[in-house]
């Protein structure tokens, strides 16, 4: 039985539902946005995603880069308004601002904060995210050491790099002396797994596993039952 001493975490969908949370704040951008310069066709979210992607492939670096993404968003709609260059900029970082703000507006899974403090105790804690939320600007983060998001690493998991980042913080560190905590399958399941990280999967609304390259992982539902998951599975 592997040694652990690192327990590192995914944020958005793992610490909370994130999707409530991304409409609320994009509504009420928009809406900001609009009182500075009229009325946006937004089109529908398919037609939102589809013109991400067409800018991600204009600069790759919005792949991993979010926040310069969504400021670029924001520039292609101010640039069509009758307002100097330091006016439009300006708006930008309000309207980027004020997102960031929204974003944060999230509310924790029952269970996560007594569990985070618990382990904390015993093993060192990280964040690993493809997102930009940032875990010290809550309370919780007093029980974290770092968090890695793609802006840092310059790529999105499941590639390896925030994984092998956060093994490098500490000297002697193995893989297998690492528990990875993450709802998505690929992203942080799998990515971890190929690297022979011990992954624990949040599959909070009891999907079956269908990732048949990899054996399905331990998982768990609550919250409230992380804690003795991980000492029945992995302390000595």
């Amino acid at each position: 039985m592997p040694n652990i001493k690192l327990i590192t975490f995914d944020l958005d969908d793992t610490f909370w539902d994130i999707s409530p949370v991304i409409i609320k704040a994009e509504m009420a951008t928009r809406s900001y946005l609009e009182s500075h310069i009229g009325k946006q066709d937004w089109g529908s979210m398919s037609d939102f995603l589809s013109y991400r992607k067409e800018l991600i492939k204009e600069d790759p670096s919005y792949e991993w880069d979010i926040g310069a993404l969504r400021k670029k968003i924001y520039e292609n709609k101010i640039k069509k308004a009758n307002l100097s260059h330091s006016e439009q900029q300006k708006l930008v970082k309000r309207c980027y601002k004020m997102f960031l703000k929204l974003r944060h507006e999230v509310g924790f899974y029952d269970g996560v904060y007594e569990a985070i403090e618990e382990l904390s105790k015993n093993y060192s804690l990280g964040v690993l995210t493809n997102g930009n939320a940032d875990i010290f600007s809550f309370e919780i983060g007093k029980f974290f050491d770092f968090s890695i998001s793609s802006y840092d690493v310059q790529s999105n998991k499941p590639k390896k790099d925030h994984f092998v980042m956060s093994k490098n913080k500490y000297k002697n560190l193995e893989f297998d002396q690492i528990i990875h905590i993450g709802d998505h399958p690929v992203n942080d399941v799998y990515g971890s797994h190929v690297l022979g990280i011990n992954a624990i999967w949040f599959n909070k609304n009891n999907d079956g596993w269908d990732n048949h390259d990899i054996e399905k992982p331990i998982q768990f539902n609550s919250w409230k039952s992380i804690v003795k998951l991980i000492s029945d599975n992995y302390e000595r």
